[in-house]
């Protein structure tokens, strides 16, 4: 007669219940991963597949005889971002557009590199005069009308001086001297930078004058102290501006 430990049936069938429960768990898990590998393989692409078309008909019209049959080569690249598409404009609202005028843009001249001294005629020539030299041309002009620098320039010298009552000289742009005689107020001060057409003094009757005029001349530095007198008719003529004519 055979006796069962009570111990030892009862250890075996928690052995053999744990070990069921593992096995079972495991039948479980791999039906689970069965599924999940069936469930990835069925979104799996497929390979892109041809079917041989006509060849002799597609190569006679220059085309492969192969074609893709299972996505387009777009749809071989995935999805496409697209920009969004702009609002299309009224055909009214672009006519008007067009139709606006242009903005008006004033006109602005350049500004005149040499201008002449005075806005009065030539009344005298450069060159010998009751048998003294001219060194300049003169200009008739009331007394206190407006004398111009001719060019851009620097002023080197302003007061009294022989002959002329009152001078201003001018460093011209060129290097040449301007001498600006028998004014009769001087607006401008030694070292003052000056630009063509700007007042530096006004047309007087003083020192040796028969009559307010504007006495104009052009020095070339030759090492002296006030340079070389020349002819300011044709140096101003070369410069684009006419100093006119004298009266006989």
């Amino acid at each position: 007669m055979f006796v069962t430990n009570p111990l030892s049936a009862r250890v075996s069938d928690a052995f053999a219940g744990r070990w069921g429960g593992v096995v079972a768990g495991a039948v479980a898990l791999s039906a689970l991963v069965g599924t999940s590998v069936a469930t990835f393989g069925d979104h799996e692409t497929p390979a892109p597949t041809t079917i041989a078309a006509s060849s002799t008909e597609a190569v006679a019209q220059g085309q492969s005889p192969y074609r893709f049959t299972s996505y387009t080569p777009a749809e071989a690249q995935g999805p496409q971002s697209e920009a969004p598409a702009s609002a299309p404009i009224a055909w009214e609202e672009h006519r008007e557009a067009v139709a606006l005028p242009l903005p008006e843009i004033p006109f602005i001249a350049p500004r005149p590199h040499t201008v002449r001294p005075v806005n009065g005629r030539l009344t005298s020539y450069y060159g010998a005069r009751w048998g003294t030299a001219h060194n300049g041309i003169d200009f008739g002009d009331p007394i206190g009308a407006p004398i111009f620098a001719v060019t851009d320039g620097t002023v080197i010298e302003t007061g009294p001086a022989t002959g002329f009552g009152l001078w201003v000289r001018v460093q011209q742009d060129d290097g040449t001297i301007g001498v600006f005689g028998h004014v009769n107020e001087i607006l401008v001060q030694t070292g003052q930078q000056v630009k063509a057409g700007d007042v530096i003094a006004t047309v007087g009757n003083r020192g040796n004058s028969t009559g307010p005029h504007l006495h104009y001349e052009v020095h070339v530095p030759d090492g002296s102290l006030y340079g070389a007198p020349i002819d300011p008719h044709p140096w101003l003529a070369a410069r684009g501006v006419d100093a006119g004519v004298a009266q006989d």
